[in-house]
């Protein structure tokens, strides 16, 4: 007992919180997982596959798992509508955003044409679980079609991106880098973020070897912001998105529809990286998500290979720093960051 005690005081103390709901008084369907045998009165030949996730992840997180269940209905033939109204995930606001409570419809259109009370009133009616389907391959030619197929991102986000290009990428050779710090530097089982000097000697060595003369920056970690921008100056172009020194995008409110704004940001940022020449970045659901877009090939991504956090999440709070003060030859960083080219470039 003393020692669960303990423990539960340590990881509070030390672990990352993961981001929550802001409203604790979520709805929830009771509990339901499978409701197949209920005598309702709507659409009695039909089986619907609700797809849910809460609290959910970051934007492309939450992406990926909806193809993930796109796939079963697929496979299956069942109809799928997405349910991120009853079950909130961390980009859910307390009002409506687009006279909608499901943050979905924040951001993309529905994936089929009929209505949550119509669904939950159906007589055939699956509560997707919260986990991903494992036999599962995100970089593959199934998941673009199923993208392409379901997947409709407003209007709005497209305009607003494109406007961007129009204006700071075009007429230009754009080196695109997503530095993902801040967490990702403590996750455990993640790919490890480079230095700082890491970040400058590699884009230094991109920079010459490949003619770029801009670089659009898309970070959360303001320090590594500060860091860049003070180095490239005018050559840095960027969008005025929130950026912290710590972890706590989902553990702070400093505008109205926050929240909001982080999926409207992070979904803007990308469209622009895809219409980039090339993109530096370690692997996470933004370089998943820009191979799905991306069309002839283009931006030529330059994978950052960096090591693997430790899985251990203790471990995990300190390994990146360790590695940072100690030598190569001991385990530490290096001045340079390996670079792989992916093949999923060619899919």
């Amino acid at each position: 007992m003393i020692f669960k005690k303990i423990k539960f005081l340590f990881d509070n103390f030390y672990l990352t919180d993961e981001a929550d709901t802001i409203d604790k008084k979520d709805k929830k369907i009771n509990g339901v997982k499978i409701n197949l045998f209920s005598k309702k009165k709507y659409n009695n030949k039909k089986i619907f596959y609700v797809i849910q996730r809460s609290p959910g992840a970051g934007m492309f997180s939450n992406l990926i798992f909806v193809l993930n269940h796109l796939i079963i209905c697929e496979t299956h033939k069942f109809i799928p509508i997405i349910d991120m109204e009853n079950f909130p995930t961390i980009y859910n606001e307390k009002n409506k955003i687009f006279k909608t409570y499901n943050s979905w419809e924040y951001y993309f259109k529905p994936v089929s044409k009929f209505r949550l009370d119509k669904v939950y009133n159906s007589q055939c009616t699956i509560i997707s679980s919260n986990f991903n389907y494992k036999n599962f391959e995100i970089i593959s030619k199934k998941i673009k079609r199923v993208y392409k197929k379901y997947i409709k991102i407003k209007k709005i986000y497209k305009i607003a991106a494109n406007k961007f290009v129009d204006r700071k990428i075009k007429n230009n050779k754009v080196l695109a880098v997503h530095y993902r710090g801040t967490s990702y530097k403590t996750s455990a089982g993640h790919p490890f973020p480079p230095t700082a000097n890491q970040m400058k000697n590699t884009i230094n060595y991109l920079l010459k070897k490949e003619k770029y003369n801009k670089i659009f920056l898309c970070t959360e970690d303001y320090k590594m912001f500060k860091f860049l921008k003070s180095i490239y100056k005018d050559k840095i172009i960027f969008k005025d998105s929130y950026r912290s020194y710590k972890d706590d995008a989902f553990k702070v409110y400093p505008r109205k529809n926050h929240r909001f704004k982080l999926g409207k940001e992070i979904i803007e940022e990308s469209l622009i990286i895809s219409k980039c020449d090339g993109f530096l970045s370690a692997e996470t659901n933004i370089s998943n998500f820009i191979n799905i877009i991306m069309k002839n090939n283009k931006p030529k991504f330059y994978k950052i290979e960096n090591g693997y956090n430790s899985t251990n999440e203790y471990y995990a709070m300190w390994l990146w720093y360790l590695k940072v003060i100690l030598p190569s030859f001991f385990g530490g960083f290096g001045k340079f960051v390996k670079i792989s080219y992916p093949k999923f470039n060619k899919i």
